[in-house]
């Protein structure tokens, strides 16, 4: 090739090499990526491998994987062979502005843009970091935050006739609400805030940081909220439990002392909130930034350069879907009808015999976050 010897090459031959070189050239390395998509339409994060009719995240992801050059077709196979983790595994229809995944790849040039290219537009590939070695991005996280994004006409009291687009929050409401949200701050048995874990199972113990909703904006004629809440790990269908047992009790269908009776071995009946507004906004690697983040050879895992992306990405993509699709489908709208067939004084002993006559009680869509027992 240094002799000017290059054309005479058969052209596969030429290829061959050409490969090999960008191989030797881009070496596997650990990365994390920075992912921000709307999940509309997708069966939640998680490939469900030799399941093509449930389209998921990762499926798209993987894909463009592929396609791009960072890792060869056996891998998308089998991710375990690139070692392959996601921070969170989201539910079906559940958005996300700030998806951790950790993987190998070759490092190719302009990898960010080749992988955008074949992703749809509303899966986009905002960051990327080197990271140690043994790196686990669902491991590693410390903590992870949300926001989930309701019409304000959730809050209105069962007793009065709402017009839903004209409702508007008043200050006293939305006391009400923060002060219920800040009622799951700390360590509490979340048993009855998901499926299929008893009272006495110690994973059911999360930890909860902060929760609270902003003031509300109007958007499309309707007035919405976002309720943020921080938390060390959640299990199945936990926050949308959280939240809609606020919204009954604040619509007057349930007593304030639900909350505290929840915690206790006893049974209880708690709501569980549609799926649309929920979004993951970031997840936290606070004890591996202290370890890693300034030692020379990795940066720490934080985004601020990105927070401009994530914010344009959220205002193109994730709140219009929301905003459409509570207008179109009235998913709220629906679910608060369903609140009024809650039981929520019942005994143990009867919701025991509720619960063998009605035929299942899990709904295994995913996981509203990545306890670690829902992967």
């Amino acid at each position: 090739e240094e002799n000017g010897h290059q054309n005479k090459r058969l052209k596969t031959g030429a290829d061959e090499e050409d490969s090999e070189d960008q191989n030797k050239k881009s070496p596997k390395r650990k990365i994390v990526l920075l992912m921000a998509y709307s999940g509309k339409g997708y069966h939640g994060m998680q490939r469900n491998q030799g399941s093509s009719q449930f389209k998921t995240i990762e499926d798209d992801l993987v894909s463009a994987l592929v396609q791009s050059g960072c890792i060869p077709e056996n891998h998308g196979e089998d991710m375990k062979k690139m070692s392959f983790q996601r921070c969170a595994r989201t539910d079906k229809g559940v958005s996300a502005a700030g998806q951790i995944v950790s993987l190998k790849v070759r490092l190719i040039d302009d990898i960010l843009e080749k992988i955008n290219n074949h992703l749809p537009s509303h899966i986009r590939i905002l960051g990327l970091k080197r990271v140690t070695g043994g790196f686990n991005s669902k491991n590693k996280c410390d903590a992870r935050t949300y926001s989930y994004m309701l019409p304000t006409f959730a809050f209105a009291h069962k007793d009065h006739d709402v017009q839903e687009e004209a409702y508007r929050l008043d200050r006293e409401t939305l006391e009400k609400v923060n002060k219920l949200l800040a009622c799951y701050k700390g360590t509490h048995n979340f048993h009855n805030f998901t499926s299929q874990k008893g009272p006495k199972d110690p994973s059911a113990k999360r930890y909860i940081m902060e929760m609270y909703c902003g003031e509300p904006f109007v958007r499309e004629s309707i007035e919405f909220a976002v309720i943020r809440v921080k938390g060390q790990s959640f299990m199945m269908h936990q926050i949308r439990k959280m939240i809609g047992l606020v919204i009954a009790i604040v619509k007057g269908y349930a007593a304030e002392s639900i909350i505290e009776r929840s915690w206790g071995e006893e049974k209880v009946d708690v709501p569980k909130a549609p799926g649309l507004g929920l979004v993951l906004e970031r997840v936290h690697f606070e004890k591996y930034n202290r370890r890693f983040g300034n030692d020379g050879l990795h940066e720490p895992l934080e985004w601020t350069q990105e927070e401009e992306k994530i914010a344009v990405f959220k205002e193109q993509y994730i709140y219009p879907t929301i905003i459409n699709t509570e207008k179109e489908e009235k998913s709220m709208a629906n679910w608060l009808n369903t609140l009024s067939i809650h039981d929520f004084s019942s005994s143990a002993v009867e919701m025991q015999a509720n619960n063998k006559n009605s035929k299942n009680g899990s709904d295994l869509e995913g996981s509203d976050g990545c306890g670690d027992d829902s992967d």
